[in-house]
């Protein structure tokens, strides 16, 4: 089996996050889901987005969307472990914004997760992705 292998673009981090494991994220496995990781990601993405003067549902006048994510496991981690989510969002390409997230357990510094999100800028009227705006590109800018 071809395990998905993502290389975290240290350069591009515009900001930290911190989350612990609560009870309820922990798997039949006893340590932290799926669901739950993609869940914590969504937030640190939000929080990363809201620090850039930015969010998912207005990203320069229009919503984005999720058009794929990859998640490479490197590490479990159980409740109720603290984590610190980097976020690195590279120079957008035309239509799409890839961040990159980097989830790390505080007590040792192990590497729980590393993941891939394409976000595609939508005009919901049209039904189809468009350009990522300026105003988006500015604000990416000023945080690198």
């Amino acid at each position: 089996m071809e395990r998905v292998k993502l290389e975290f673009p240290e350069q591009a981090i515009v900001h930290r996050h911190g989350l612990t494991v609560r009870v309820t994220d922990m798997n039949y496995g006893h340590h932290l889901g799926h669901d739950a990781v993609i869940s914590l990601l969504h937030e640190a993405r939000a929080a990363a987005l809201a620090h850039l003067g930015l969010h998912e549902g207005d990203m320069g006048g229009y919503p984005s969307v999720a058009a794929d994510l990859a998640v490479q496991y490197q590490a479990e981690s159980r409740w109720p472990d603290a984590l610190t989510v980097e976020t690195a969002i590279p120079e957008p390409a035309r239509k799409a914004i890839t961040v990159y997230h980097r989830m790390r357990r505080d007590s040792d510094q192990r590497i729980v997760a590393t993941a891939r999100l394409n976000l595609m800028v939508v005009d919901p009227q049209a039904g189809r992705a468009v350009a990522v705006p300026e105003a988006v590109r500015d604000a990416l800018a000023r945080a690198g």
